[in-house]
C-alpha cells in the first residue's frame, strides 16, 4: 500500500469533491484521479476498493470539520450551563454550514451505507467513535444532559443542516436563533 500521507489526503480531499458535486453513483476511483489531477490508477493504488474509497472519506470529512482549538479555549474557560451549550452547537452547525460540500458528501456516504454493508460497518464504526466522542467532551466539560441528549441533538442539527443544504421547508428562518431553540428545548439546566 502506497505509504505518502499527502497524497492520500488529497486524493480523500478530491473524493469529497467529487461525492458532493456528483453523487455516490458519480464517485469512481478514475474521477478521484481527475479531481485530484493525478495519474489513472492513483486512487486504486491508495484505495484498493470502493469501500476503502468511501470508507476514508467518511474519515477524512470529520478530520476537516474538527474544531478550531483558538475557539474552543474561550468557551472552555465558562462556566457549564444552557448558554455555553448553546454556544457549541452554535459553533457546529456554523461548521457544518460553512463547509456544505463536506456536509453534502456526509449525507451521501450515510445514504450509500444503507445499500452497502461493507460501508455500513465503516461508516457506523466511524459515526459511533465521533458520537462517543463528542458524550465524553459534553460529560467532561459539565454541561447540562448527558448522551441521550447529545443523541438527541445529534437528530436534530442533522435535520435543520439536511433543510439548509437540500430543499427544505421553503420559508426562511434564522439558524442561530432555531438552533439555540433546538437546544433549550432538548437540553434541560440542571435543577
Amino acid at each position: 500500500m502506497p505509504r505518502n500521507p499527502e497524497r492520500r489526503i488529497q486524493l480523500a480531499d478530491a473524493g469529497l469533491a467529487v461525492l458532493a458535486e456528483s453523487g455516490a453513483r458519480g464517485l469512481t476511483h478514475r474521477a478521484v484521479d481527475a479531481a485530484a489531477g493525478l495519474p489513472a490508477g492513483t486512487a486504486s493504488n491508495y484505495f484498493r476498493t470502493r469501500d476503502a474509497l468511501l470508507g476514508a472519506l467518511g474519515e477524512r470529512i470529520f478530520e476537516r470539520l474538527a474544531p478550531d482549538q483558538a475557539v474552543l479555549a474561550p468557551l472552555a474557560e465558562r462556566e457549564p450551563s444552557i448558554d455555553l451549550v448553546v454556544d457549541y452547537v452554535r459553533y457546529i452547525v456554523e461548521r457544518l454550514l460553512g463547509r456544505p460540500e463536506l456536509s453534502l458528501a456526509l449525507f451521501e456516504l450515510r445514504l450509500e451505507a444503507a445499500r452497502n454493508q461493507g460501508l455500513h460497518e465503516i461508516l457506523s464504526r466511524t459515526l459511533r467513535q465521533g458520537f462517543d466522542a463528542d458524550v465524553s467532551f459534553h460529560v467532561q466539560a459539565g454541561l447540562p444532559g448527558g448522551a441521550e441528549e447529545v443523541r438527541l441533538l445529534h437528530f436534530a442539527i442533522d435535520g435543520l443542516v439536511l433543510d439548509q443544504l437540500t430543499p427544505g421547508t421553503g420559508r426562511r428562518y434564522d439558524v442561530d436563533a432555531v438552533t439555540a431553540r433546538i437546544v433549550r428545548r432538548l437540553v434541560r439546566p440542571e435543577a
